[in-house]
């Protein structure tokens, strides 16, 4: 394997964190204490050129606008279809110039298989990150703050929509464009937002596990986190934020990254 198919990895210690936010959505309450064994995760979204490793090894589909997921359809499916074509493989090569690029257009089973296929090649289980490990992840080592770098968003350390005029001509950048968080992670916030592993409860804060939690056993949402390019409200992109979405998704803003134990 090369360099580009293997995403560079961060060591999270173990320990404790906050998880949640007592000024946000009503699903990120009680604010509680987690613990989290140590663990490894991508610094980055994982890449369209990391990607296409797995897609010409496996034959498996590569990033294309489908069947319409339930957020795309209705009146936003032709929105949907023109922002979603600019992020389109053919013949199973990435869009000019956005090799470095996060991959978008992927379905949650799209990502598990590549962490299956990852897992053979590296000889270790490769998976996606629970909603847990993600946040203590996102939010650098660093408590009660918004974003990773304090209280107020800061278009200089993330990618989303500032102006929403501008949609048009925005879109993902190159993974580590904005410096990274106290863990040296990047695009914790903004750029895409990222697949985990748990199903979705709005409630599963006051009834799930204080340690290595691994959400609901079963659900029919599904949960991204992190904001992305195309994320106009800046609540959406705080550390805390839980955004929920039907099994079916795929979207040119989602995208994900890899975690591991040793």
């Amino acid at each position: 394997m090369t360099a580009t198919a293997t995403p560079s990895l961060a060591r999270i210690p173990a320990g404790h964190f906050l998880m949640g936010a007592e000024d946000g959505e009503a699903d990120e309450r009680p604010v509680h204490e987690v613990y989290v064994e140590e663990f490894f995760i991508g610094r980055c979204p994982v890449t369209n050129d990391e990607y296409a490793h797995f897609v010409k090894a496996t034959g498996h589909p590569s990033p294309a606008v489908r069947a319409l997921p339930l957020v795309g359809s209705g009146e936003r499916g032709e929105e949907f279809k023109t922002i979603a074509a600019a992020y389109e493989w053919e013949a199973g090569n990435p869009p000019h110039d956005r090799g470095e690029h996060p991959v978008v257009l992927v379905r949650f089973d799209d990502c598990v298989a590549y962490c299956r296929w990852l897992s053979a090649e590296l000889n270790r289980i490769v998976r996606l990150p629970t909603e847990a490990e993600w946040e203590k992840a996102a939010r650098g080592g660093v408590e009660n703050l918004r974003y990773p770098w304090g209280d107020e968003v800061d278009p200089a350390r993330c990618n989303f929509l500032s102006n929403g005029r501008r949609k048009s001509e925005s879109g993902t950048r190159p993974v580590g464009s904005y410096p990274s968080n106290g863990f040296g992670l990047f695009d914790m916030v903004g750029n895409v937002w990222e697949w985990v592993a748990d199903w979705y409860a709005p409630d599963y804060y006051a009834k799930g596990s204080n340690r290595d939690p691994q959400g609901p056993a079963d659900g029919v949402m599904r949960i991204v986190r992190g904001g992305a390019w195309i994320t106009e409200d800046v609540a959406l992109v705080r550390s805390a934020h839980r955004h929920r979405v039907p099994d079916d998704t795929y979207a040119p803003s989602i995208g994900f990254r890899i975690a591991c134990q040793r």
